[in-house]
């Protein structure tokens, strides 16, 4: 299966979510290591005319589901993927449309965690995700767990 075969299953998967497809969010990049998503601030304003806390949490967990889903997917794995825990830390308002860069953890190994899910049908690993602001500094930073299950 192709590169662009996965992104387009990943796109319809997070549009078939209405929640989701209200946000208008699209997949900007990925590279095999880093997902990022993209939605306009329109969608997502509060009333201080900056980006929605709510709305950066949900793009955080949705931009890291989505890498783990990918890359089970590369590596021709039927599973479910689920957040087991997050962390989230606000650090600056963002007055512009959100970005979002999931990748694995600096202590997450992907080679350990298929091979792991592969043996016991199920695995973790480590996550994080960033909301840029426009000018370079970090808006918004995500740490979490996330779980895969085998199916079948």
């Amino acid at each position: 299966m192709s590169l662009e075969e996965a992104l387009q299953r990943l796109r319809h998967h997070y549009q078939s979510m209405p929640p989701v497809a209200a946000m208008q969010i699209s997949v900007a990049d990925y590279d095999g290591r880093r997902l990022r998503l993209h939605a306009p601030l329109s969608q997502h304003v509060n009333d201080k005319g900056c980006a929605f806390g709510g709305s950066l949490a949900s793009m955080m967990t949705l931009a890291s589901w989505g890498l783990v889903s990918l890359g089970l997917e590369q590596a021709g794995i039927d599973a479910d993927v689920y957040v087991a825990d997050s962390q989230i830390r606000y650090l600056a308002p963002l007055f512009a449309d959100i970005d979002v860069d999931a990748e694995l953890a600096t202590d997450a190994d992907w080679n350990t965690f298929l091979s792991t899910l592969r043996e016991r049908g199920r695995a973790r690993t480590g996550l994080v995700a960033r909301v840029r602001l426009p000018e370079g500094g970090v808006a918004t930073d995500f740490t979490a767990r996330y779980v895969a299950i085998a199916r079948g």
